[in-house]
C-alpha cells in the first residue's frame, strides 16, 4: 500500500503548491522590476508553467520514475543532490529525538502508572504537559537566550565551529554534539507529553490484568512482574504514536532547523517555500512521505518484535 499511497500524497501536494499564491516568475520579477513581459513568458516556458497543470504532473511523475526529480529553479543543482546533502544531518536529528524521548517517556509513564494520584505522578503530569503546551519556537528561543547569549554554554547556530577543522576527532564530535543538544532537548520535551501519558494509560491497563496478578500472586519480584511480563504489552501503543509522529517531528524540524540555521531539509523546504521552487518542494515533501510511510511500516514490524501473539498470527 506505501506506492499508492505514495502516488496520492504526491498528487495532492502538486495541485496544492500551484495553488498557493504566487510563482517562481513572480518571485523573479519582484526581484528585479524592470523586467519585460517577453522575458517573463520566456521564464514560464523554462520552468514549463506554460502547460496545463496536469501535463506538468505527469511529466514530473515521468521523470520520477528515472529518479530524476528535476532541477532547483533558484540554482539550477539536481533536486536529489541538495537532499541528499541535508537528509544526514535532519535525519540524526530527528533519531536522537525519538530516542531521548522514548528513553524519558517510557520511565516516566511505567512511574506514573506505578505510582498512580502521588505527588511524583502530579509533578510529572504538571512538567511533561508544560512541555507539550509550550509552542517548540519561542521555547527555542528562550534557551538560545539562556544558554547561548546569557551563560555561553551552548552555540546557537550551525553544525560547527568555523575553526573546528583542525580540531582532532573526538574534539569535533563534542562540537558536534554541543551545537545540536538544544534542538534535540527541545523536539524531545514537546514529544514526552504524548509518549509518557499514553504509557502510563496502558500500563495501567496492563497492570490490572489477570496475569500480572497471576504473576504476583506466585511470588515474582516487583520489579519482573512489571519490566518482563507487563513491559512488553504495555509498549504497543507507545510504538504506534511514535510511528504516527515522524511527520509531525519531521515537520517541526521546518521551524528549529531555521531558527538554529541548522543546514537540514527542514530548513531547505523553507527556502524552497518562500522561492516557490515547486521540484525542490515536491522532492523534499516525497522525501518525508517515504519516510513517514516508512516509519509506519517499521511500526508494524516492532508490532511483531514486542508481541509474540501478532508473529503467530
Amino acid at each position: 500500500m506505501m506506492v499508492p499511497l505514495l502516488i496520492g500524497i504526491s498528487i495532492i501536494s502538486f495541485a496544492v503548491i500551484h495553488l498557493a499564491p504566487g510563482n517562481p516568475v513572480e518571485v523573479a520579477a519582484r526581484m528585479n522590476p524592470r523586467v519585460s513581459a517577453e522575458a517573463l513568458a520566456n521564464l514560464r516556458k523554462l520552468y514549463g508553467l506554460d502547460k496545463p497543470l496536469y501535463v506538468q504532473y505527469a511529466q514530473w511523475v515521468e521523470r520520477l520514475a528515472r529518479l530524476d526529480f528535476g532541477k532547483s529553479f533558484t540554482d539550477g543543482r539536481p533536486v536529489v543532490d541538495k537532499l541528499l546533502e541535508r537528509l544526514p544531518v535532519t535525519l540524526t536529528i530527528n533519531a536522537l529525538e525519538i530516542i531521548v524521548a522514548f528513553l524519558i517517556a517510557v520511565p516516566l509513564g511505567i512511574m506514573s502508572a506505578i505510582k498512580r494520584n502521588t505527588l511524583p505522578d502530579k509533578v510529572t503530569t504538571v512538567t511533561v504537559f508544560l512541555g507539550f503546551s509550550m509552542p517548540g519556537f519561542w521555547f527555542a528561543l528562550l534557551l538560545m537566550i539562556l544558554f547561548g547569549v546569557q551563560l555561553g554554554w551552548l552555540p546557537i547556530s550551525g553544525l560547527r565551529s568555523l575553526d573546528s577543522e583542525s580540531w582532532g576527532i573526538f574534539a569535533r564530535l563534542a562540537d558536534y554534539l554541543r551545537h545540536i543538544v538544544l534542538i534535540v532537548f527541545i523536539g524531545a520535551f514537546g514529544s514526552l507529553a504524548g509518549y509518557s501519558r499514553y504509557m502510563r494509560s496502558s500500563m495501567l491497563e496492563v497492570i490490572s490484568q489477570d496475569y500480572i496478578r497471576t504473576a504476583r500472586a506466585k511470588g515474582l519480584k516487583e520489579h519482573d512482574v512489571i519490566y518482563r511480563h507487563g513491559l512488553r504489552n504495555a509498549l504497543m501503543p507507545i510504538i504506534t504514536i511514535m510511528g504516527l509522529s515522524v511527520p509531525s517531528i519531521i515537520g517541526g524540524s521546518v521551524i528549529l532547523e531555521s531558527i538554529f540555521a541548522i543546514p537540514g531539509m527542514g530548513q531547505l523546504f523553507w527556502q524552497a517555500v518562500i522561492a516557490r521552487d515547486y521540484p525542490l518542494i515536491m522532492g523534499d515533501l516525497v522525501f518525508v512521505s517515504f519516510l513517514t510511510l516508512l516509519g509506519n511500516m517499521l511500526a508494524d514490524v516492532a508490532y511483531a518484535l514486542a508481541d509474540p501473539r501478532v508473529r503467530v498470527g
